[in-house]
């Protein structure tokens, strides 16, 4: 898959994963944060901001090289903890918690993407 084509699949994944968060009352506090380190896909928070989440996004164009969610591998999730702690240090918030979750969609052949968010998946 050419870069362009795969920015577009990640754009697509993204909207979709954050449209579900947004469905189910979370609000946005940063896409695409980036550091030193790397790239935070979303980070949304709930309630009165007390808990902050940091969503991978992994989307596939169907599942022929598994489900989108088992690229997120030991050491991504150990990078994805170094980043959340740099987002934190960087814009400190009142979170009195925090979750990792990972939002593994699939897009079909008509172009519409299938969410499925695992909540605090490590």
């Amino acid at each position: 898959m050419t870069d362009p084509a795969r920015a577009d699949l990640g754009r697509i994944g993204e909207e979709a994963a954050l449209a579900r968060y947004i469905d189910l009352g979370y609000l946005l506090v940063a896409r695409n944060w980036r550091c030193r380190l790397g790239e935070l896909d979303l980070v949304v928070s709930h309630g009165d901001g007390d808990l902050i989440v940091f969503c991978e996004v992994k989307c596939r164009r169907g599942r022929s090289f598994g489900e989108p969610f088992e690229a997120v591998h030991h050491a991504k999730r150990r990078k994805l903890r170094d980043l959340a702690q740099a987002f934190l240090q960087a814009a400190p918030t009142r979170a009195r918690s925090v979750r990792f979750d990972v939002a593994s969609v699939t897009v079909d052949g008509m172009g519409r993407p299938s969410v499925h968010v695992f909540e605090d998946a490590f």
